[in-house]
């Protein structure tokens, strides 16, 4: 795979496991399903099932998690209102040799959840950690989102006050790399407004319940997105916004590659539509592209 930096696979013991297939003392950063229980890795169940014992945010959750596994181990409720509490528990176990896993609701733990801070203890007292990667929103989101993908900046949440989450979005606006931002469904429609205010007509997708049944991403500029939303009404699911870099020079770009960029976009949008967002990924007139898109179609 181009750009890969870990040079292919390895069928040797994966880290953190002895030659018996005995997990080593340590922490292990388990990846969850985002969503669709099928995302799980083998390599996941098998620390799971192998651990002392699990850090979870809601055990309830986990619990269902662990039975479509058939994992039966001891649950410990670790999350941001009892984590100062727990914590020197867990690295006192830790520094005993426990073999601990770490999970979260959904997706890869300490994004946006209070296990970095486990992480970081564990680390500078000398305990192992080991990464089990998986599934995560931000990275679904920013493969489908078709924005590029070289450079991009995670935002989490942004405020829910709308003075301070124009604010922020302002501070995000010289970021040179693609944005990538949770929101809740409630707020979902003044974010966007907010975002088009402070950025302009950036293209942008909004991507909603990822992996599961009623998946879907919309694609377009923000006040398009802005405008979409306001008269649709708060969606249901999980939302992650992408939003596209700022403007820079006009892209060098060929007739083949504006027509395959187009012809994407259309599958989802209508052909204005997809113009303005190809466009905007160039930064390039949108009337030029749709002229130059049809005359390459013969229109």
């Amino acid at each position: 795979m181009a750009n890969e930096p870990l040079g292919g696979f390895d069928e040797r013991e994966a880290s953190g496991t002895s030659a018996k297939g005995e997990l080593a003392p340590g922490l292990y950063v388990v990846a969850t399903p985002i969503g669709n229980l099928g995302d799980v890795t083998a390599r996941a169940r098998d620390v799971l099932a192998g651990a002392d014992r699990i850090l979870c945010e809601d055990a309830r959750i986990s619990r269902r998690l662990l039975a479509h596994l058939g994992v039966n181990r001891p649950l410990q409720p670790y999350h941001e209102h009892n984590a100062e509490t727990v914590r020197p528990r867990v690295l006192a176990e830790l520094a005993a040799g426990a073999r601990l896993a770490l999970i979260s609701d959904a997706g890869t733990p300490l994004v946006s959840d209070p296990g970095f801070k486990l992480v970081g203890a564990a680390i500078a007292q000398g305990s192992s950690v080991w990464p089990i990667p998986g599934a995560s929103a931000l990275l679904a989101a920013l493969v489908v989102a078709g924005l590029p993908t070289d450079r991009f900046f995670f935002q989490g949440f942004l405020p829910a006050k709308a003075a301070a989450r124009r604010s922020a979005l302002a501070e995000l606006a010289a970021v040179p790399a693609t944005l990538v931002v949770y929101e809740a469904p409630h707020r979902l429609a003044e974010a966007l407004a907010d975002a088009a205010e402070v950025l302009g007509a950036r293209p942008a997708a909004v991507c909603r319940e990822l992996t599961k049944r009623f998946e879907e991403t919309v694609r377009g500029t923000l006040p398009e997105l802005a405008e979409h939303f306001a008269g649709q009404g708060a969606p249901r699911g999980e939302i992650v916004l992408v939003i596209g870099p700022p403007a820079a020079q006009p892209v060098e770009v060929d007739d083949a590659t504006l027509a395959a960029a187009f012809a994407e976009a259309a599958a989802s949008m209508a052909p204005r539509q997809a113009a303005r967002f190809v466009a905007a990924r160039f930064n390039l007139d949108a009337n030029a592209v749709y002229r130059r898109v049809a005359r390459k179609d013969g229109a």
